[in-house]
């Protein structure tokens, strides 16, 4: 079933274009090998109308990923964070979800795709709780999965492109085959790498953990706003290489990343997480997620762009 629910316009290029439309070749270099770097970005409702979540941290973590698969991009930051505010504001959305994608087009049909033209795409489209309807309050049952995350030196994991979610989808569809709703993954060192798609966190006696950008996870942006959140609170985070039983013994767990935002773990391997719901610390730093990007908080940190100040000002 489709979790697409399809917007008016897309952004490509510098000009818009029908949903429909906005179509590559099949022999894209994309299509055959998977060399598409895109971002994945929230924009939530809030009191002064849409606000984009970290609009350009993620767009500059586009452009490093492009910048590690030798694509040039024709656009800076500012031009990217305009058009991403204008297609929210073309498509008159208050909550969605953005996936800036820049692809190798059609031209080239080996390893060296220097022939193929480098296009840019920006769509968004309403999506609601990744993980399922009430995952954010009830948290979801994981299991170590049986596939590995990527050795460093192999593919760059810093780099959020298309191939390296061929991974990610073994992950996922294996967790649910077996009655899981999330998978995560080790590296192949046997530690505790990520999810499918999300960065882990554990809680032990009152103290953080994650696992560090080792070369197996891409650097969650997401997780960095957590980790300053646990902070800003008191709370002391160590990343730190951690083995799978420290999910087992944890008093709490939770997965973070865009789609994601902060998910509860209750239980890993059917082995229960701490009382196996939600705990005190996880709902206490969800509750200060959220209250930011919905506006119902100071955003200290500037971590959002409000979409109708930015189109104001573009004019």
């Amino acid at each position: 079933m489709s979790n697409l629910t399809a917007t008016d316009w897309i952004w490509r290029d510098g000009e818009f274009v029908a949903w429909q439309d906005a179509t590559v070749h099949v022999l894209a270099h994309s299509m055959q090998f998977g060399s598409a770097v895109f971002e994945g970005i929230r924009c939530y409702s809030t009191p002064r109308g849409p606000a984009i979540f970290r609009l350009e941290a993620h767009l500059q973590r586009m452009l490093d990923s492009c910048k590690i698969y030798r694509m040039e991009v024709p656009y800076g930051i500012e031009e990217l964070v305009a058009a991403t505010c204008e297609v929210v504001e073309k498509n008159r959305i208050d909550a969605c979800y953005i996936r800036p994608m820049v692809i190798r087009g059609y031209g080239s049909a080996g390893m060296v795709p220097l022939g193929a033209p480098i296009e840019t795409f920006i769509p968004c489209w309403p999506w609601g709780t990744y993980l399922g309807e009430g995952a954010l309050e009830n948290g979801v049952d994981a299991c170590i999965s049986s596939w590995n995350r990527m050795a460093p030196n192999t593919t760059p994991a810093m780099a959020k492109i298309a191939g390296n979610y061929l991974g990610g989808q073994l992950i996922k569809m294996e967790a649910l085959a077996n009655g899981f709703g999330e998978g995560i993954a080790l590296g192949t060192d046997g530690m505790i790498s990520e999810g499918s798609g999300q960065n882990v966190f554990i809680v032990k006696q009152g103290v953080l953990y994650t696992t560090p950008n080792n070369g197996s996870l891409l650097p969650g942006i997401t997780r960095d706003s957590l980790i300053t959140l646990a902070r800003d609170a008191g709370f002391d985070v160590h990343e730190q290489l951690m083995p799978r039983e420290s999910l087992y013994t944890a008093d709490e767990v939770f997965l973070t990343g865009t789609a994601s935002e902060v998910t509860p773990v209750r239980s890993v391997d059917r082995i229960t997480v701490g009382k196996g719901k939600a705990g005190e610390i996880t709902r206490q730093l969800q509750r200060s997620f959220l209250d930011i990007v919905h506006g119902k908080v100071e955003d200290a940190h500037g971590w959002l762009t409000n979409v109708k100040a930015e189109r104001a000002s573009a004019a």
